[in-house]
């Protein structure tokens, strides 16, 4: 009959079929976070798609953005705390009791017990058990993991570093001289890498390191951070484009280390070194697939400027603050974003695709004039102010003179013309603590966010500055309580 969706019984053959079944998607399904931003957009590719947040980014117009109205001021420490609390909000669970049994959920981080409050509210979750994610999460296991798979890492030794004379007897003892970086196993985002040259470098993060049973220690090298996502399915590791990232830019964050953004066009890489990329991305998504791994990850890799080498530089086996890029990106190939082949592994559906083909083919590449960029823009003051203003989610415009002003409403940056407009989604709101590291929001445009020297462009300080221009704030009252606000990248 016209119309009906593809037969439930008989296997999907293709992407034509998979994106007819997600069109037609009868479950329930939940991105549960503290902000839509990981996955915004799939809501118009997925069927029975929705939002569950903490922050309220859109002031109720968003259709599928769900956020309770009781949001007490709590002290969170991660976006798992912010999950579990959603998972024990009683209008959030009658949101999801409400569109009936059946349903899953996805996140950016979950732990045990997470898995266990979504299973209490009857929801499945589509993510591996915690206890792979965890063990591959770990920097130095992927590390070894890597070294089995045959994707090269910086020089670097594994150990211990109780004290600064011991980290010096490891590095001196790989050979990697005085001018080091250090990774704990478990630090995300940059907040668990530091720059070592010398004992007053150390005195600032010895601390943190010496709690650690084990960090990974490299030669520091100058390089630019190349990051790709994939997706390992039964059927092998599909790949996405290659971007790079912003990193420790003064004017976006705090963090001298921490990612701050992304830009992704064509010619990231030669096409030599994008196909050496991308080999390393499968091998690593295979041999996580060995592990019993399924479903999406993102690898940052270190393209070194002088050697001209690619290394790995670490694995988050999860959805990452790049993932609106690439999913951007792949739905102009006119495919499918690559999210929805996760959501293949966990829908309860036997499916058939040609993965090399899908990634022969993303490999050449669409859209050669597609380029897009996006800032997360965090509080750099020390200053502990209270939010009295904020500009509102949507679409706006940069003039010439670089003054900007809101455009129009929008629900992601789908409608973004051109490089004088931008969509902003906000994190922080009248009312919320300004300080140190607090995120602010996330604006997405399209055009080069950094030169090629890998500095901030003069378009991208416009839109950075007058977006901060639109906060407001006043002194904190003595009493008034500091609470973490968290957002998007693992």
């Amino acid at each position: 009959m016209p119309g009906q969706g593809p037969d439930p019984r008989r296997p999907l053959n293709g992407l034509s079929d998979a994106r007819a079944f997600f069109h037609t998607n009868a479950v329930p399904l939940y991105f549960i976070s503290p902000t839509p931003f990981n996955l915004l957009g799939t809501d118009q590719w997925v069927r029975n798609f929705f939002y569950l947040n903490y922050f309220d980014s859109f002031e109720g117009v968003h259709p599928r953005v769900f956020v309770p109205r009781r949001r007490d001021q709590r002290d969170f420490t991660s976006m798992k705390d912010v999950c579990n609390h959603l998972l024990c909000d009683p209008e959030t669970l009658e949101f999801i009791a409400d569109r009936g049994p059946g349903g899953k959920a996805c996140f950016v981080m979950c732990d045990e017990q997470t898995h266990a409050l979504a299973d209490q509210a009857g929801l499945q979750v589509m993510h591996p058990p915690p206890e792979l994610l965890r063990r591959l999460d770990s920097k130095t296991v992927m590390t070894r993991l890597a070294d089995e798979a045959g994707v090269p890492s910086v020089p670097h030794v594994m150990g211990r570093a109780g004290s600064y004379e011991e980290l010096m007897a490891l590095a001196q003892g790989a050979g990697l001289g005085d001018d080091l970086v250090i990774q704990d196993a478990y630090g995300d985002a940059g907040s668990g890498t530091f720059f070592v040259r010398g004992e007053r470098d150390w005195d600032l993060c010895g601390a943190d390191l010496v709690r650690q049973p084990e960090v990974k220690v490299m030669k520091r090298i100058r390089n630019v951070e190349v990051c790709l996502e994939g997706v390992v399915t039964r059927h092998g590791t599909v790949i996405g484009p290659a971007m790079t990232s912003l990193v420790g830019y003064p004017e976006l964050t705090p963090g001298r280390g921490s990612w701050c953004g992304n830009d992704i066009w064509r010619e990231v890489l030669p096409p030599a070194q994008t196909h050496t990329a991308r080999e390393m991305v499968r091998k690593l998504g295979d041999i996580m697939g060995r592990e019993g791994y399924r479903g999406y990850f993102e690898v940052d890799l270190l393209h070194d400027l002088d050697s001209d080498e690619l290394y790995l530089g670490e694995v988050n086996p999860r959805l990452s603050g790049a993932s609106p890029m690439t999913n951007l990106t792949t739905e102009a190939y006119a495919d499918m974003p690559l999210f929805l082949f996760h959501l293949l592994e966990y829908m309860d559906v036997e499916y058939e695709l040609d993965i090399a083909e899908v990634n022969s083919r993303w490999e050449r590449g669409y859209g050669e004039d597609e380029v897009w960029g996006q800032v997360v823009i965090s509080e750099t003051s020390p200053d502990i102010e209270l939010f009295t203003s904020a500009p509102e989610t949507g679409v706006w415009r940069l003039d010439e003179a670089g003054h900007i002003s809101f455009a129009r409403p929008a629900n992601d940056w789908d409608s973004v013309i051109d490089e004088s407009e931008a969509f902003f989604m906000r994190v922080a709101a009248p009312g919320d603590i300004r300080c140190e590291g607090a995120q602010l929001g996330v604006l997405v445009t399209r055009g080069h966010l950094q030169t090629a020297d890998y500095q901030l462009t003069e378009h991208c300080r416009r839109w950075v500055n007058g977006i901060k221009a639109k906060f407001a704030s006043t002194p904190l009252a003595p009493a008034t309580p500091i609470v973490s606000r968290l957002v998007a990248r693992a």
